[in-house]
């Protein structure tokens, strides 16, 4: 797939069908993109589940942080990736792990790695790279 542009029916299908949002590099600092983003995706009844290993245990906007995504005792739909872009190949490698696997990943603005989203793409998943979702969520639904 051609990650430098996405047609509005391919993200209105993932925001439409998603549910539980796995949110890697979540920060409990209100000034972080992490903590409004995931604010944000709350606040339209997305269940928002952070992943930090530095903040394990603890909550962030009333939901309990989990150190890796295979600790998350839910399945999750999507992960949201706030990490920076050498870091999305682990995150690909994590969710690829994951049963049953998420059917997005989502790597927010300045991530990307091709080779990353090909993997991802090879295994099924469908990928957004250097967009955020809260942006699209407004700028389709509003």
């Amino acid at each position: 797939m051609n990650h430098d542009h996405y047609s509005d029916n391919y993200i209105l299908g993932i925001l439409n069908s998603v549910e539980t949002i796995a949110l890697t590099g979540a920060s409990p600092n209100p000034a972080r993109p992490s903590n409004g983003v995931m604010g944000y995706l709350l606040a339209r009844d997305y269940n928002v589940i952070p992943v930090n290993p530095g903040q394990a245990g603890k909550e962030i906007q009333g939901q309990l942080v989990y150190a890796r995504m295979a600790d998350i005792p839910v399945p999750v739909d999507m992960v949201d990736v706030f990490r920076a872009s050498e870091y999305l190949s682990s995150v690909v490698d994590e969710a690829l792990a994951l049963n049953p696997r998420p059917s997005v990943i989502w790597a927010q603005l300045g991530v990307r790695d091709d080779a990353a989203a090909a993997r991802a793409e090879a295994a099924g998943l469908k990928v957004v790279m250097d967009r955020c979702p809260a942006i699209e969520y407004a700028r389709l639904f509003v």
